[in-house]
């Protein structure tokens, strides 16, 4: 049995991976700013704001592996004078220093949740691979892009195991974001103008995510890679409406509407990159992880809809 350290353990994606490890045998030692929010996860450890001169030595102690969730996401509201500054500082330079430290330790691997955006913001028509170039399109992925580069370098150096995960959009309980306005918008069941759209969008429910990160964690093949990860199958947005729909018991209205037009309407409300994620592709290829690891996604996309369908009619409302 392993001792796993989880930064980041009180987020979204964290209190579906925290326990998956427990079930899996692994011992869960829970970092986060806000130890009290973690008590039911196991045992806790107060880390301090992330960034190039986190104290991690004690964290670490008799830790024999480590999953990197901590970073600095999207900022709805950025208030930050230099925002790519501030990704840096939390995703670049806080991953290096979790690194060394970790190296230093005596950490045998860790695993490093990045993201498909560090490949492009759209895969127009050909699915995303780990060979593609990357094209980070904003601040947060150039941030972990870097954070990859640094991480390999230190791995490079001490002999610590790196591997890196890269998801697309994650849902699931206790999703926020964008996912939780689509749930939203879902059970108010308004019309919406996206019926003639014939895009494909690839996602990954929280139980799959943590399942590869897991064998991404065990496996002795995983080690210096990279790897994509989905669901098992990709939707467009029309389809991933009537889905969503249809798990919180509604009937999806929609209407078509030229994407042209849609564009434009976004151009001019001010909308454009969030529409984007709307009109646009972006599909991966997983086929790595899947021939490599022998890893399947263990729930399909309509039960992790129903199971984030479940959470949401059980009360939550607003983001945190």
């Amino acid at each position: 049995m392993s001792r796993v350290l989880v930064t980041g353990a009180s987020g979204f994606i964290g209190r579906v991976l925290a326990p998956a490890l427990s079930k899996a045998g692994h011992r869960v030692l829970a970092a986060t700013r806000t130890p009290e929010a973690a008590r039911d996860l196991g045992e806790t450890h107060a880390i301090s704001d992330l960034g190039p001169d986190t104290p991690w030595r004690d964290a670490l102690d008799g830790v024999d592996q480590v999953i990197h969730l901590a970073a600095r996401v999207h900022v709805m509201k950025e208030s930050a004078p230099d925002p790519l500054s501030e990704y840096r500082r939390v995703n670049t330079d806080g991953t290096r220093r979790l690194a060394e430290e970790a190296a230093a330790a005596g950490v045998r691997r860790i695993v490093f949740f990045s993201t498909v955006k560090v490949n492009g913001e759209a895969s127009a028509g050909v699915p995303f691979r780990e060979t593609d170039s990357p094209r980070p399109g904003d601040a947060y992925a150039q941030s972990k892009w870097e954070a990859e580069q640094a991480l390999f370098e230190v791995a490079e150096r001490t002999g610590l195991e790196a591997v890196v995960l890269r998801p697309p959009l994650v849902y699931g309980a206790g999703v926020k974001g964008h996912f939780l306005t689509l749930l939203k918008v879902c059970r108010a069941a308004p019309p919406l103008p996206f019926g003639a759209l014939a895009n494909s969008r690839s996602l990954i429910y929280a139980g799959n995510l943590a399942d590869a990160a897991i064998r991404c964690l065990e496996h002795p093949g995983a080690q210096g890679k990279v790897y994509l990860v989905r669901d098992g199958d990709d939707v467009s947005t029309p389809e991933l409406i009537r889905r969503v729909s249809a798990a919180l018991g509604r009937t999806a209205r929609l209407f078509p509407v030229p994407r042209s037009l849609l564009r434009l309407a976004g151009a001019c409300t001010g909308n454009r990159e969030r529409l984007s994620r709307l009109l646009d592709s972006l599909t991966l290829d997983d086929g790595r992880i899947r021939e490599e690891l022998g890893w399947t996604p263990p729930f399909t996309m309509v039960q992790g809809l129903h199971e984030t369908a479940r959470w949401f009619a059980s009360g939550p409302t607003e983001e945190t």
